[in-house]
């Protein structure tokens, strides 16, 4: 770095250490928490700025973006658990190989009182799949070794779809968000065709889609994470294809149990909050979608905010898809509906939920 640079580095750090000295001290930073050489080497300086004051000092968010471009600068590229690479960025969460256990619990129990075929697929996030580049002390359990523990515990009856190495393998392709842990509406496709020869169809080839970019300004989780204004902008994309297919309806319930309908994809959306929600539009508990496929069969999706951009392509194959919100799917599936009623049930959960979700306390 040039020592233009670093002057300047450490002055704004000065700065920021001066100002925030009162919030680190309310919010607990000195209390019995040592700063020793071994912690600020494993995750950072910035890194513990950010994450002692995120809750507590009152310009959190222009801190951590200072942190971050610094740090960036500086050879220190860790802030707020995300690792800012050349390319992207990359969050590192804290895995506990102990989650396998409990999420591979919850879909063999599901698995047991069912009738249908259940196929199973774990999301890796973008860490999963370029995660390489990061420090070895930042993931202590990869996702790959995670998802790999699922799959032994799960039940022989369950069908196992490797979304890993099928995105592994398609790393050089834009699969995943550059600013955000979720992949692309290409990742998903990718995973589609896999997923849905084993539900026994054909997949649509790529060809066959008018793919239309409704926003190429998209700034993901970690972004907000990091406010790092040099992280590339990502691409939000609209799958399209005309096969004559048509969505009957698309009703969603909220966690209130309030129904109303929703569509595939909300447009405006791009241009809110939360531009995500593009896809399915804001969190429903429950989704009923109705198409004029006319072959009477029945899926039953329990997925988490990873299934979204995944759904479209599915209801070229099915009159009848049903989406249950992964959290606490056995209590929403009594509810709203009976899983006898379903030929095939698809699990497809994101590392982040499995990690978060199966937890142990």
């Amino acid at each position: 770095m040039k020592i233009a640079e670093k002057i300047t580095a450490f002055a704004v750090m000065t700065i920021i250490t001066t100002a925030s000295a009162a919030t680190l001290f309310n919010s607990g930073f000195y209390k019995g928490d040592k700063i020793t050489f071994k912690k600020l080497a494993e995750g950072g300086f910035t890194r513990t700025i950010s994450e002692k004051t995120a809750d507590s000092f009152p310009f959190s968010k222009e801190l951590r973006s200072v942190a971050a471009e610094i740090g960036a600068k500086a050879g220190e590229p860790v802030v707020n658990r995300v690792y800012i690479s050349e390319d992207r960025l990359l969050y590192a969460n804290e895995y506990d190989i102990s989650s396998a256990d409990r999420c591979a619990a919850a879909v063999n129990a599901f698995s047991s009182s069912y009738d249908g075929a259940v196929y199973f697929t774990a999301v890796p996030t973008s860490t999963g799949i370029y995660g390489d580049s990061l420090p070895s002390y930042l993931l202590p359990v990869t996702e790959k070794q995670l998802t790999e523990e699922v799959h032994n515990k799960l039940n022989s009856n369950i069908r196992r779809i490797d979304a890993y190495t099928i995105l592994k393998n398609l790393s050089e392709n834009y699969i995943y968000y550059r600013s955000d842990t979720k992949w692309t509406s290409y990742g998903a496709y990718c995973v589609y065709r896999t997923v849905i020869q084993k539900l026994g169809f054909i997949p649509v080839p790529y060809d066959k889609y008018a793919i239309r970019h409704v926003t190429d300004s998209y700034r993901g989780n970690l972004y907000s994470r990091t406010g790092y204004m040099e992280s590339r902008e990502d691409i939000l994309d609209i799958y399209e294809y005309d096969d004559g297919t048509e969505i009957i309806s698309c009703t969603g319930t909220d966690s209130q149990g309030l129904s109303r309908e929703i569509s595939l994809y909300d447009t405006e959306a791009a241009n809110s909050a939360n531009p995500y929600s593009l896809y399915l539009g804001e969190s429903m508990e429950f989704i009923e979608i109705r198409t004029t496929v006319n072959n009477e069969k029945s899926l039953l999706v329990i997925g988490d905010e990873t299934a979204d951009c995944f759904i479209p392509f599915l209801t070229k194959h099915y009159s009848r898809i049903d989406i249950v919100s992964a959290d606490n799917f056995g209590e929403i599936i009594d509810n709203y509906t009976n899983k006898s009623e379903y030929e095939q049930t698809l699990f497809i959960l994101g590392m982040e939920h499995i990690s978060e979700k199966y937890r142990g306390e």
